[in-house]
């Protein structure tokens, strides 16, 4: 059962009025995450700015895809496990290379150390060596993607810490 209310245009406050006012009106509705975000106008504008910012990754969507589910298998939020495997799907990623990445593996090694980095930026940032980094480098992951990987880790433990906090899973309604 959800732990915060869902707010609407009509029943939000100040900022938070003004932008899911602006992404009702863009979009038709909005999803309950970003409904019960507007508690605070600004985790919600900074979720919208980081998503924004995160469409211009150079980072292929696929491996952000698969990235983002071995953060959220081991941070444990359904919704955004769910919402990933399904954005991974719509990519053509075949469910064994979902369940490799759920273990935060994958049978390509080139995605394979991108995922691990991914999961060590999750857990243990201090544990990242300069070997790791020439690794992805060896396998041709440039400079720019090897950083947009930190966008993506973070904006999966926005959108999974908040979650988890509202009580947001799969199919509960606000």
């Amino acid at each position: 059962m959800p732990r915060l209310s869902r707010l609407t245009p009509q029943t939000a406050t100040g900022a938070s009025r003004e932008l899911l006012g602006e992404l009702v009106g863009r979009h038709g509705q909005v999803g309950d995450m970003v409904s019960t975000m507007a508690h605070s106008p600004a985790v919600l504008g900074g979720y919208l700015q980081l998503s924004r910012a995160l469409r211009r990754a150079k980072l292929d969507r696929k491996a952000s895809e698969l990235i983002s589910i071995a953060i959220q298998a081991q941070q444990g939020c359904g919704l955004c496990l769910q919402s990933h495997i399904g954005a991974a799907r719509s990519l053509g990623v075949t469910e064994e290379e979902i369940e490799f990445a759920k273990e935060g593996l994958s049978s390509d090694y080139a995605l394979a150390a991108l995922i691990a980095l991914g999961l060590q930026i999750y857990r243990e940032p201090t544990s990242i060596t300069d070997d790791q980094v020439q690794e992805l480098r060896a396998y041709g992951f440039s400079d720019r993607e090897i950083a947009d990987v930190v966008g993506v880790v973070t904006l999966n433990i926005l959108t999974g810490s908040f979650n988890l906090l509202a009580g947001l899973t799969p199919g509960a309604a606000a």
